[in-house]
């Protein structure tokens, strides 16, 4: 009787080790993602292949083992690039038991910071804003783009390169043309920073929302007298303006940073678009590199292409695949894949490889800026070419 009992308290014991652990480093149960993109809003053009590339990097993992051999349940809404209706899904996905989330705009993303720190949740969104690189803000804000203000000085410091190279002799003048809202003005305050530092004048000015042309803004910065124009936009206004930059004559060297520097770009504005430079922290489709294997490869099974699809389709694969490499790292850890054990896990990744998309990703528990360096590129032939190795902004 007494070895009854024994074998009954060790077989209970057992079952409530496993109960609790269940949805440990050990279990096969699914590791569930929370995500939003933006499908029928303002910047619908650029999200739409960014979410694409997350939704298949997520259908490639799981087909090929997923992490530590459980799947990625990855759950997503169209927000319409609504502050509000994203803070209300992310609230949502939460409650439902998310243990991490991709995010998309500056605005949201800067809005949704504390109540993501709060509740602990490792968060990557297409936003490089420097403001979620505060690491007391925003503890749980992870980058892998180069930010912001870091492509817009490395936007700069080629500029006044190329200036000095082509024999300028008056002083040097940069404008940094964008987009409306907290993403348009994000590097606006450093961008100006480094220029005067340097001894360059610098003027800034938004882009309005639904302006047909931009020729009045055109004329400001000929006033100004601006050899360089930095823009901060995604491509459609972009483009508009690249047409009326040419139909002016207005010869001002342009310079697109992540959300115009693509092939939309190139479609839109057409023949204004060449000899336009782009500081791109993601490979374009145009320069084959390594990372583009898989992606490429899963698309032609689908009938489809990287050419068809886009960068902005590479960005969002890459981006959830860092995600999910810090996930992977807390699992093999022996940790549950919990909010602070995957931070823990992101942190862990030093120089992680992305294949050349981007420059080599790393983390620590002191800074979440991926990285600080990129490739220059330029429209030449209607397709974006490599010109130049990685700068880095001197971060």
């Amino acid at each position: 009787m007494s070895r009854i009992r024994t074998l009954l308290a060790v077989l209970v014991a057992a079952s409530l080790l496993l109960t609790a652990c269940g949805a440990g480093a050990g279990s096969a149960a699914p590791i569930k993602v929370g995500a939003i993109f933006d499908l029928t809003g303002a910047t619908a053009d650029v999200s739409t292949p960014y979410s694409e590339g997350v939704k298949d990097f997520v259908a490639w993992k799981n087909a090929n083992g997923g992490i530590a051999g459980r799947q990625i349940e990855l759950v997503s809404a169209d927000y319409a690039y609504k502050v509000d209706q994203a803070e209300q899904l992310y609230t949502q996905y939460v409650q439902e038991g998310v243990v991490a989330f991709m995010g998309w705009g500056t605005g949201d993303t800067e809005a949704l910071r504390t109540k993501i720190a709060e509740d602990k949740i490792p968060f990557m969104s297409a936003s490089y804003s420097a403001g979620l690189l505060d690491m007391t803000a925003a503890p749980y804000n992870f980058l892998v783009g180069t930010s912001y203000s870091d492509q817009a000085v490395i936007a700069v410091r080629w500029a006044m390169d190329d200036y000095k190279a082509k024999g300028g002799a008056d002083q040097f003048k940069v404008a940094l043309i964008h987009h409306d809202s907290p993403f348009g003005q994000s590097p606006v305050a450093d961008a100006k920073a480094y220029t005067e530092t340097n001894g360059g004048a610098f003027m800034d000015l938004a882009m309005p929302k639904g302006a047909t042309d931009y020729v009045a803004e055109l004329a400001q910065m000929k006033t100004f007298g601006a050899q360089y124009v930095i823009i901060q936009n995604v491509s459609s206004p972009a483009a508009v303006l690249l047409k009326d930059a040419k139909s002016q004559g207005f010869g001002a060297q342009f310079i697109c940073l992540n959300w115009c520097a693509d092939e939309n770009l190139v479609k839109l504005a057409g023949d204004a678009a060449e000899g336009v430079m782009g500081a791109l922290p993601f490979a374009p489709p145009s320069v084959p590199v390594a990372g583009q294997t898989d992606p490429e490869a899963f698309l032609k099974a689908k009938g489809s292409s990287l050419t068809e699809k886009g960068l902005h389709y590479t960005q969002g694969w890459w981006t959830m695949a860092v995600m999910a490499a810090g996930i992977e790292a807390a699992i093999k850890a022996g940790k549950e894949p919990t909010g602070e054990n995957i931070r823990a896990g992101l942190e862990s990744l030093q120089n992680f490889s992305t294949g050349d998309i981007t420059a080599p990703i790393g983390f620590s528990a002191t800074s979440h800026r991926g990285n600080s360096m990129l490739r220059l590129y330029k429209v030449s032939g209607g397709v974006w070419t490599q010109v130049s190795d990685s700068i880095s902004a001197g971060q």
